[in-house]
Protein backbone atom coordinates (compact mmCIF):
# COMPACT_ATOMS: atom_id res chain seq x y z
CA UNK A 1 0.00 0.00 0.00
CA UNK A 2 1.36 3.39 -0.98
CA UNK A 3 1.08 6.62 0.98
CA UNK A 4 -1.24 8.08 -1.63
CA UNK A 5 -3.76 5.28 -1.27
CA UNK A 6 -3.94 5.72 2.50
CA UNK A 7 -4.67 9.44 2.26
CA UNK A 8 -6.70 9.32 -0.92
CA UNK A 9 -9.73 11.54 -0.70
CA UNK A 10 -8.76 12.83 2.74
CA UNK A 11 -7.50 16.33 3.27
CA UNK A 12 -6.25 17.15 6.76
CA UNK A 13 -7.26 20.70 7.63
CA UNK A 14 -5.89 22.35 10.74
CA UNK A 15 -8.60 23.47 13.12
CA UNK A 16 -8.94 27.20 13.80
CA UNK A 17 -7.15 28.26 16.97
CA UNK A 18 -10.47 29.52 18.34
CA UNK A 19 -13.97 28.23 17.59
CA UNK A 20 -16.87 30.51 18.49
CA UNK A 21 -20.39 29.18 19.07
CA UNK A 22 -23.49 30.47 20.76
CA UNK A 23 -22.58 28.35 23.80
CA UNK A 24 -19.07 29.73 24.17
CA UNK A 25 -15.53 29.50 22.83
CA UNK A 26 -13.37 26.43 22.30
CA UNK A 27 -9.64 27.08 22.14
CA UNK A 28 -6.33 25.37 22.97
CA UNK A 29 -5.41 24.99 26.62
CA UNK A 30 -3.23 27.85 27.88
CA UNK A 31 -1.12 28.26 31.01
CA UNK A 32 -3.65 30.61 32.59
CA UNK A 33 -6.32 27.85 32.41
CA UNK A 34 -4.35 25.25 34.34
CA UNK A 35 -5.51 25.97 37.88
CA UNK A 36 -9.17 26.09 36.87
CA UNK A 37 -8.83 22.86 34.89
CA UNK A 38 -6.97 21.19 37.77
CA UNK A 39 -9.69 22.17 40.24
CA UNK A 40 -12.39 20.82 37.92
CA UNK A 41 -10.43 17.57 37.47
CA UNK A 42 -10.07 17.02 41.21
CA UNK A 43 -13.76 17.70 41.73
CA UNK A 44 -14.95 15.42 38.91
CA UNK A 45 -12.44 12.56 38.97
CA UNK A 46 -11.15 12.52 42.55
CA UNK A 47 -14.45 13.50 44.19
CA UNK A 48 -12.76 16.21 46.24
CA UNK A 49 -15.24 18.41 48.10
CA UNK A 50 -12.56 20.50 49.77
CA UNK A 51 -9.79 21.46 47.37
CA UNK A 52 -6.35 22.07 48.84
CA UNK A 53 -4.04 24.58 47.21
CA UNK A 54 -1.20 22.04 47.08
CA UNK A 55 -3.42 19.50 45.28
CA UNK A 56 -4.47 22.07 42.68
CA UNK A 57 -0.87 23.23 42.22
CA UNK A 58 0.50 19.68 41.80
CA UNK A 59 -2.24 18.71 39.34
CA UNK A 60 -1.79 21.92 37.36
CA UNK A 61 1.98 21.42 37.17
CA UNK A 62 1.54 17.86 35.90
CA UNK A 63 -1.01 18.96 33.29
CA UNK A 64 1.44 21.61 32.15
CA UNK A 65 4.09 18.93 31.64
CA UNK A 66 2.00 16.56 29.54
CA UNK A 67 -0.29 18.99 27.70
CA UNK A 68 1.74 22.20 27.29
CA UNK A 69 5.32 20.94 27.28
CA UNK A 70 5.28 17.50 25.59
CA UNK A 71 8.85 16.57 24.67
CA UNK A 72 9.55 16.61 20.96
CA UNK A 73 6.03 17.86 20.13
CA UNK A 74 6.27 21.53 19.10
CA UNK A 75 3.30 23.81 18.49
CA UNK A 76 0.29 24.86 20.52
CA UNK A 77 -1.42 22.42 22.83
CA UNK A 78 -3.88 19.91 21.38
CA UNK A 79 -5.79 19.86 24.70
CA UNK A 80 -8.88 22.06 24.56
CA UNK A 81 -10.97 24.18 26.91
CA UNK A 82 -14.47 25.53 26.49
CA UNK A 83 -15.02 29.01 27.87
CA UNK A 84 -18.60 30.16 28.43
CA UNK A 85 -19.89 33.54 27.19
CA UNK A 86 -19.49 34.72 30.80
CA UNK A 87 -15.76 33.88 30.72
CA UNK A 88 -15.94 30.82 32.98
CA UNK A 89 -14.46 27.39 32.32
CA UNK A 90 -17.20 25.21 30.88
CA UNK A 91 -15.23 22.09 30.05
CA UNK A 92 -11.90 20.47 29.21
CA UNK A 93 -10.67 17.78 26.83
CA UNK A 94 -7.21 16.30 27.40
CA UNK A 95 -5.47 15.40 24.13
CA UNK A 96 -2.00 13.90 23.63
CA UNK A 97 -0.33 13.93 20.22
CA UNK A 98 1.01 10.66 18.83
CA UNK A 99 2.33 9.24 15.58
CA UNK A 100 1.07 6.10 13.88
CA UNK A 101 1.85 4.40 10.61
CA UNK A 102 -0.26 2.22 8.35
CA UNK A 103 1.88 -0.06 6.24
CA UNK A 104 4.61 2.59 6.26
CA UNK A 105 2.40 5.65 5.69
CA UNK A 106 2.71 8.27 8.47
CA UNK A 107 -0.42 9.29 10.40
CA UNK A 108 -1.06 11.96 13.04
CA UNK A 109 -3.05 10.67 15.99
CA UNK A 110 -4.89 12.30 18.87
CA UNK A 111 -5.06 10.30 22.09
CA UNK A 112 -8.13 11.56 23.91
CA UNK A 113 -8.00 11.58 27.70
CA UNK A 114 -10.16 13.27 30.34
CA UNK A 115 -13.37 14.84 29.05
CA UNK A 116 -15.14 16.88 31.70
CA UNK A 117 -17.66 19.67 32.06
CA UNK A 118 -18.50 21.94 34.96
CA UNK A 119 -22.17 21.31 35.83
CA UNK A 120 -22.36 24.77 37.35
CA UNK A 121 -21.58 26.53 34.07
CA UNK A 122 -22.32 23.96 31.34
CA UNK A 123 -25.76 22.90 30.14
CA UNK A 124 -24.79 19.83 28.14
CA UNK A 125 -22.98 21.55 25.28
CA UNK A 126 -19.33 21.40 26.40
CA UNK A 127 -18.70 17.70 25.73
CA UNK A 128 -20.01 17.56 22.15
CA UNK A 129 -18.49 20.98 21.41
CA UNK A 130 -15.02 19.89 22.54
CA UNK A 131 -15.17 16.61 20.61
CA UNK A 132 -16.34 18.34 17.42
CA UNK A 133 -13.48 20.81 17.77
CA UNK A 134 -10.79 18.12 18.07
CA UNK A 135 -12.29 16.32 15.07
CA UNK A 136 -11.66 19.42 12.97
CA UNK A 137 -7.94 19.32 13.74
CA UNK A 138 -5.13 17.96 11.57
CA UNK A 139 -5.39 14.40 12.92
CA UNK A 140 -5.79 11.28 10.79
CA UNK A 141 -7.18 9.24 13.66
CA UNK A 142 -8.57 9.83 17.13
CA UNK A 143 -8.41 7.18 19.82
CA UNK A 144 -9.08 6.62 23.49
CA UNK A 145 -8.71 3.64 25.82
CA UNK A 146 -10.28 5.12 28.94
CA UNK A 147 -13.70 6.50 28.00
CA UNK A 148 -16.31 6.33 30.75
CA UNK A 149 -19.96 5.67 29.97
CA UNK A 150 -20.78 9.38 29.64
CA UNK A 151 -18.01 9.82 27.07
CA UNK A 152 -19.19 6.71 25.25
CA UNK A 153 -22.63 8.28 24.89
CA UNK A 154 -21.07 11.38 23.29
CA UNK A 155 -18.63 9.55 21.05
CA UNK A 156 -20.62 6.68 19.56
CA UNK A 157 -22.86 8.95 17.41
CA UNK A 158 -19.65 10.60 16.13
CA UNK A 159 -18.69 7.39 14.27
CA UNK A 160 -16.15 6.02 16.73
CA UNK A 161 -15.48 2.31 16.36
CA UNK A 162 -15.70 0.46 19.67
CA UNK A 163 -13.15 -2.31 20.32
CA UNK A 164 -15.06 -4.54 22.77
CA UNK A 165 -12.16 -6.82 23.78
CA UNK A 166 -9.94 -3.84 24.66
CA UNK A 167 -12.71 -2.41 26.85
CA UNK A 168 -12.23 -5.26 29.31
CA UNK A 169 -9.83 -5.48 32.20
CA UNK A 170 -8.47 -8.72 33.65
CA UNK A 171 -7.36 -9.51 37.17
CA UNK A 172 -5.39 -12.58 38.22
CA UNK A 173 -5.66 -13.28 41.95
CA UNK A 174 -2.61 -14.66 43.79
CA UNK A 175 -3.73 -14.19 47.41
CA UNK A 176 -7.44 -13.38 47.69
CA UNK A 177 -7.62 -12.10 51.27
CA UNK A 178 -4.46 -9.99 50.92
CA UNK A 179 -5.85 -8.63 47.67
CA UNK A 180 -9.13 -7.67 49.36
CA UNK A 181 -7.10 -5.95 52.10
CA UNK A 182 -5.08 -4.04 49.46
CA UNK A 183 -8.29 -2.87 47.78
CA UNK A 184 -9.70 -1.76 51.15
CA UNK A 185 -6.54 0.20 51.99
CA UNK A 186 -6.74 1.87 48.58
CA UNK A 187 -10.25 3.09 49.31
CA UNK A 188 -9.66 3.90 52.96
CA UNK A 189 -5.94 4.75 53.43
CA UNK A 190 -6.39 5.19 57.18
CA UNK A 191 -7.17 1.53 57.80
CA UNK A 192 -4.48 0.05 60.09
CA UNK A 193 -2.47 -2.86 58.68
CA UNK A 194 -2.46 -4.75 61.98
CA UNK A 195 -6.26 -5.01 61.76
CA UNK A 196 -6.27 -6.58 58.29
CA UNK A 197 -2.99 -8.34 57.53
CA UNK A 198 -3.05 -11.13 60.18
CA UNK A 199 -6.55 -12.21 59.11
CA UNK A 200 -5.56 -12.03 55.45
CA UNK A 201 -2.47 -14.18 56.00
CA UNK A 202 -4.47 -16.81 57.88
CA UNK A 203 -7.13 -17.02 55.18
CA UNK A 204 -4.58 -17.13 52.34
CA UNK A 205 -2.68 -19.95 54.05
CA UNK A 206 -5.92 -21.92 54.14
CA UNK A 207 -6.62 -21.34 50.42
CA UNK A 208 -3.01 -21.60 49.19
CA UNK A 209 -3.51 -24.70 47.03
CA UNK A 210 -6.50 -23.15 45.26
CA UNK A 211 -4.44 -20.11 44.25
CA UNK A 212 -1.05 -21.70 43.56
CA UNK A 213 0.82 -20.65 40.38
CA UNK A 214 -0.56 -21.98 37.10
CA UNK A 215 1.26 -24.44 34.87
CA UNK A 216 3.79 -22.83 32.55
CA UNK A 217 2.96 -22.57 28.84
CA UNK A 218 6.47 -23.45 27.72
CA UNK A 219 9.50 -25.44 28.78
CA UNK A 220 11.88 -23.43 30.94
CA UNK A 221 14.78 -25.08 29.10
CA UNK A 222 13.82 -23.46 25.80
CA UNK A 223 12.29 -20.16 26.94
CA UNK A 224 13.52 -18.07 29.82
CA UNK A 225 12.75 -14.66 31.24
CA UNK A 226 15.11 -11.88 32.20
CA UNK A 227 14.66 -8.45 33.77
CA UNK A 228 15.40 -5.42 31.61
CA UNK A 229 15.57 -1.69 32.07
CA UNK A 230 13.59 1.08 30.39
CA UNK A 231 16.22 1.64 27.68
CA UNK A 232 16.19 -2.05 26.71
CA UNK A 233 12.40 -2.11 26.72
CA UNK A 234 12.29 0.97 24.46
CA UNK A 235 14.75 -0.68 22.08
CA UNK A 236 12.86 -4.00 21.79
CA UNK A 237 9.18 -3.03 21.87
CA UNK A 238 9.10 -1.48 18.35
CA UNK A 239 10.38 -4.76 16.87
CA UNK A 240 7.62 -6.72 18.57
CA UNK A 241 4.81 -4.45 17.28
CA UNK A 242 6.00 -4.61 13.68
CA UNK A 243 3.42 -7.26 12.73
CA UNK A 244 0.54 -4.81 13.24
CA UNK A 245 -0.45 -2.91 10.10
CA UNK A 246 -1.60 0.08 12.19
CA UNK A 247 1.10 0.71 14.76
CA UNK A 248 2.92 3.55 16.55
CA UNK A 249 5.82 5.35 14.91
CA UNK A 250 8.11 6.38 17.76
CA UNK A 251 10.92 8.69 16.64
CA UNK A 252 13.90 10.62 18.02
CA UNK A 253 13.95 9.18 21.53
CA UNK A 254 10.20 9.61 21.93
CA UNK A 255 9.62 6.18 23.47
CA UNK A 256 12.28 6.54 26.22
CA UNK A 257 10.81 9.94 27.11
CA UNK A 258 7.33 8.42 27.22
CA UNK A 259 8.53 5.65 29.53
CA UNK A 260 10.20 8.22 31.80
CA UNK A 261 6.87 10.04 32.12
CA UNK A 262 5.06 6.75 32.74
CA UNK A 263 7.53 5.95 35.54
CA UNK A 264 6.33 9.06 37.42
CA UNK A 265 2.99 7.40 38.11
CA UNK A 266 3.08 6.10 41.67
CA UNK A 267 -0.35 4.75 42.63
CA UNK A 268 0.68 1.11 42.14
CA UNK A 269 4.39 1.19 42.92
CA UNK A 270 7.55 1.42 40.78
CA UNK A 271 7.68 0.45 37.11
CA UNK A 272 9.32 -2.92 36.33
CA UNK A 273 10.36 -4.40 32.98
CA UNK A 274 10.98 -7.94 31.81
CA UNK A 275 11.30 -10.03 28.69
CA UNK A 276 11.13 -13.61 27.43
CA UNK A 277 13.85 -15.10 25.23
CA UNK A 278 14.55 -18.36 23.42
CA UNK A 279 17.70 -20.44 23.93
CA UNK A 280 19.61 -18.34 21.36
CA UNK A 281 18.82 -15.09 23.17
CA UNK A 282 16.22 -13.90 20.64
CA UNK A 283 13.52 -11.69 22.17
CA UNK A 284 10.07 -13.32 22.13
CA UNK A 285 8.09 -10.87 24.23
CA UNK A 286 8.36 -8.07 26.78
CA UNK A 287 6.25 -6.46 29.45
CA UNK A 288 6.16 -3.50 31.83
CA UNK A 289 4.14 -3.33 35.01
CA UNK A 290 3.79 -1.28 38.19
CA UNK A 291 4.05 -3.19 41.43
CA UNK A 292 5.26 -3.46 45.00
CA UNK A 293 5.11 -6.11 47.73
CA UNK A 294 1.67 -6.37 49.28
CA UNK A 295 -0.01 -4.42 46.46
CA UNK A 296 -1.86 -5.23 43.25
CA UNK A 297 0.46 -5.12 40.22
CA UNK A 298 -0.85 -3.04 37.32
CA UNK A 299 0.13 -3.96 33.76
CA UNK A 300 1.31 -1.08 31.60
CA UNK A 301 2.27 -2.93 28.43
CA UNK A 302 2.75 -6.47 27.17
CA UNK A 303 3.70 -7.55 23.68
CA UNK A 304 4.84 -10.83 22.15
CA UNK A 305 5.65 -12.17 18.73
CA UNK A 306 3.79 -14.96 16.99
CA UNK A 307 2.85 -17.83 19.27
CA UNK A 308 4.81 -16.64 22.31
CA UNK A 309 2.04 -14.82 24.19
CA UNK A 310 1.62 -17.69 26.65
CA UNK A 311 5.30 -17.72 27.64
CA UNK A 312 5.31 -13.92 27.95
CA UNK A 313 2.23 -13.95 30.18
CA UNK A 314 3.91 -16.64 32.28
CA UNK A 315 6.94 -14.38 32.74
CA UNK A 316 4.81 -11.38 33.65
CA UNK A 317 2.77 -13.25 36.26
CA UNK A 318 5.85 -14.98 37.70
CA UNK A 319 7.66 -11.65 38.10
CA UNK A 320 4.65 -10.07 39.82
CA UNK A 321 4.38 -13.04 42.20
CA UNK A 322 8.09 -13.00 42.99
CA UNK A 323 7.88 -9.30 43.78
CA UNK A 324 5.36 -10.10 46.51
CA UNK A 325 2.29 -8.70 44.74
CA UNK A 326 -1.08 -10.12 45.80
CA UNK A 327 -2.50 -10.09 42.27
CA UNK A 328 -2.16 -8.40 38.91
CA UNK A 329 -4.59 -6.39 36.79
CA UNK A 330 -4.38 -5.15 33.22
CA UNK A 331 -6.16 -4.31 29.98
CA UNK A 332 -7.10 -7.17 27.67
CA UNK A 333 -5.98 -7.61 24.07
CA UNK A 334 -7.41 -9.90 21.45
CA UNK A 335 -4.05 -11.52 20.77
CA UNK A 336 -3.56 -12.96 24.26
CA UNK A 337 -7.17 -13.71 25.25
CA UNK A 338 -6.89 -17.45 24.36
CA UNK A 339 -3.85 -17.80 26.64
CA UNK A 340 -5.47 -15.73 29.40
CA UNK A 341 -8.42 -18.12 29.49
CA UNK A 342 -5.97 -20.88 30.48
CA UNK A 343 -5.24 -19.30 33.87
CA UNK A 344 -7.16 -20.06 37.03
CA UNK A 345 -8.52 -17.27 39.21
CA UNK A 346 -8.84 -14.71 36.41
CA UNK A 347 -11.71 -12.22 36.53
CA UNK A 348 -12.87 -10.04 33.63
CA UNK A 349 -14.67 -6.70 33.99
CA UNK A 350 -15.52 -3.57 32.00
CA UNK A 351 -12.57 -1.21 32.50
CA UNK A 352 -13.13 1.69 30.06
CA UNK A 353 -14.16 2.33 26.49
CA UNK A 354 -11.52 1.81 23.79
CA UNK A 355 -12.56 3.54 20.56
CA UNK A 356 -11.03 4.79 17.31
CA UNK A 357 -12.30 7.31 14.79
CA UNK A 358 -10.85 8.03 11.35
CA UNK A 359 -11.98 9.30 7.96
CA UNK A 360 -9.47 7.04 6.20
CA UNK A 361 -11.06 3.83 4.94
CA UNK A 362 -7.89 1.75 5.33
CA UNK A 363 -7.56 2.84 8.96
CA UNK A 364 -11.15 1.90 9.79
CA UNK A 365 -10.66 -1.49 8.12
CA UNK A 366 -7.50 -2.17 10.14
CA UNK A 367 -9.38 -1.27 13.32
CA UNK A 368 -12.32 -3.44 12.35
CA UNK A 369 -10.05 -6.44 11.80
CA UNK A 370 -8.19 -5.88 15.09
CA UNK A 371 -4.93 -5.09 13.28
CA UNK A 372 -4.09 -2.11 15.51
CA UNK A 373 -1.68 -1.62 18.40
CA UNK A 374 -3.64 0.34 21.00
CA UNK A 375 -3.73 0.73 24.76
CA UNK A 376 -0.90 0.92 27.24
CA UNK A 377 1.60 3.46 25.97
CA UNK A 378 -0.77 4.29 23.09
CA UNK A 379 -3.49 5.43 25.44
CA UNK A 380 -3.60 7.63 28.54
CA UNK A 381 -3.80 5.12 31.40
CA UNK A 382 -0.04 5.54 31.89
CA UNK A 383 -0.50 9.15 33.02
CA UNK A 384 -0.73 10.15 36.66
CA UNK A 385 -4.20 11.51 35.90
CA UNK A 386 -5.48 7.94 35.60
CA UNK A 387 -4.85 6.93 39.21
CA UNK A 388 -2.60 9.13 41.36
CA UNK A 389 -4.01 11.06 44.29
CA UNK A 390 -2.55 14.54 43.94
CA UNK A 391 -1.60 16.64 46.92
CA UNK A 392 -1.45 13.79 49.46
Amino acid sequence: MHLGSVNAGVKSVAAPSVLETQHGTVRPLAAEDLERVAALFLTKFRRRRHLLDRAIAETAEYMKKIYLEPAGQPGESSALVQITPQGRLGGFLGVLKARYELNGAALNAAIIGPLMADPGTDHGSAGPQLLRAVHQGAFDLHLTDSANRVSLAFARPMKYQLLPVHCLGWTCIFRPAAMAAAVARGKWPGLPRFALDPCARAFDTFTRKRFEPPAQHSSSHRVHREPMDAAQFAERLPTLVSDYSLRPRWQDGELPRLLALAAEKRADGPLHFGGTYDETGKILGCYAFYGQAGGIANLLQIQASGSHWGATLDGLIADARNLGCVGIAGQTQGRFMPQLFGYKNVLLRYAGGTMVRSRIAEVTEAVRSGDIFIGGLMGDRWTRLSADDFGR
